[in-house]
């Protein structure tokens, strides 16, 4: 263990999706309060242009929302890493009203210590693309 104030022992600490390099898939999930679904779609179909400018700009790409039920599969890729990412969007007021605006709609977006609810990989199939 660590002691506090101590830097943590490179080789001791896990790298997690926070963590994940350019190219890299990552995948969190929220879970929306009951009767938000609409709602929430609707503001998807209507994704303000300097929302998707920051994602852009964030280096943010085939990012992709599954819907299933009240929950939400959010799956993407970056550019220049997920912390670069999360640095950009966190940083921008676009970002802070997006989600202001969209707050309401979440019965659940992070855990007890803040972190997204990661969803780790536990399998993947590559398989063959189609031949032309």
């Amino acid at each position: 263990m660590t002691p506090p104030g101590a830097t943590p022992d490179p080789a001791a600490v896990t790298p997690g999706p926070a963590d994940a390099g350019p190219g890299t898939q990552v995948c969190h999930l929220y879970r929306l309060r009951p009767g938000a679904e609409g709602e929430y779609e609707r503001r998807h179909a209507e994704i303000w242009p300097e929302m998707s400018a920051l994602l852009d700009a964030a280096g943010i790409y085939d990012y992709h929302i599954h819907r299933h039920g009240l929950l939400l599969i959010c799956v993407l890729r970056t550019r220049y890493g997920f912390r670069h990412a999360d640095r950009v969007t966190g940083a921008s007021a676009v970002q802070r009203r997006w989600t202001e605006s969209l707050a309401h709609l979440f019965a659940e977006i992070a855990d007890a210590d803040g972190e997204p609810l990661w969803a780790y990989p536990v399998f993947h199939h590559a398989g063959r693309p189609p031949a032309d």
